[in-house]
């Protein structure tokens, strides 16, 4: 008996944290849901597990943010310092923190021995806009997510063609994404602002409607994709953190 116990005890689990199935059934038991009824839901009872939101601060930020403080205001928010922010967006940063009572907000930042090896000038933005956001995003945020269960994007589908069939939950490698907003409107954004008397990114006025690293972001004439102004020039869309999803993929439906 002793020695089947200590096999027990032994065992690793090496179950994968959530699979596709998870993600269908959360589509299916949250479809046509309230965003903010579905937040205090998956977060009240840890239905997700251990799980952080993560915030770049930008023009639409502050929407998730509130829904989030409302549900809890001391989830793990994750912010992630390039080094090549916009003033605004690290004072705006620090405005919502204080203005929406969050409580624990995690500054990530790049290695600073891959940054002397990789971009030792602070110019690989320049010539290789892939390789900067994979120093200065992807790997800080992955060495931050991995012992976490899931995370919680701002995400929206109307903001590019690139999100236009992104699920409310998607699976992401084991752990789960939660798009919360996903299928929320600009009038409805700025109608939500405007009834909890959001403060507004300063640079939005400015015609940025999209807000990333500042050599990377440039104003969007109006009428224009929201996200066109990102990494102009370039073949890119997105910064490596998050993966398009294409129309459809069968493991991600669109709920």
């Amino acid at each position: 008996m002793a020695e089947a116990t200590a096999r027990r005890i032994d065992r690793l689990d090496v179950a994968p944290r959530f699979t596709a199935a998870d993600a269908h059934r959360l589509n299916n038991l949250f479809r046509g849901r309230d965003t903010q009824e579905m937040l205090k839901a998956v977060m009240g009872d840890a239905m997700l597990g251990d799980v952080a939101v993560v915030s770049s601060f930008g023009a639409e930020s502050a929407v998730l943010l509130h829904l989030v403080a409302k549900a809890d205001p001391a989830i793990p928010v994750l912010f992630l310092n390039t080094g090549k922010h916009f003033p605004e967006t690290l004072a705006y940063r620090d405005l919502l923190v204080e203005r929406l009572g969050l409580t624990n907000l995690q500054i990530l930042i790049p290695d600073a021995e891959e940054l002397a090896a990789r971009d030792e000038n602070g110019l690989r933005w320049s010539y290789d806009p892939d390789g900067c956001c994979a120093i200065r995003k992807v790997a800080p945020l992955e060495k931050a997510l991995a012992p976490l269960d899931a995370s919680i994007t701002g995400r929206k589908a109307f903001q590019s063609s690139t999100r236009a069939a992104l699920p409310r939950f998607e699976l992401d490698g084991d752990r789960l994404k939660v798009n919360p907003l996903i299928d929320w409107v600009k009038a409805d954004i700025d109608a939500y602002f405007e009834a909890h008397d959001l403060p507004r990114h300063p640079l939005e006025a400015q015609g940025y409607p999209s807000i990333g690293c500042a050599p990377c972001t440039s104003k969007v004439k109006p009428g224009d994709d929201p996200r066109s102004g990102r990494w102009s020039g370039w073949d890119k869309t997105e910064c490596g953190i998050h993966t398009p999803i294409p129309d459809g993929d069968p493991e991600q439906p669109m709920f």
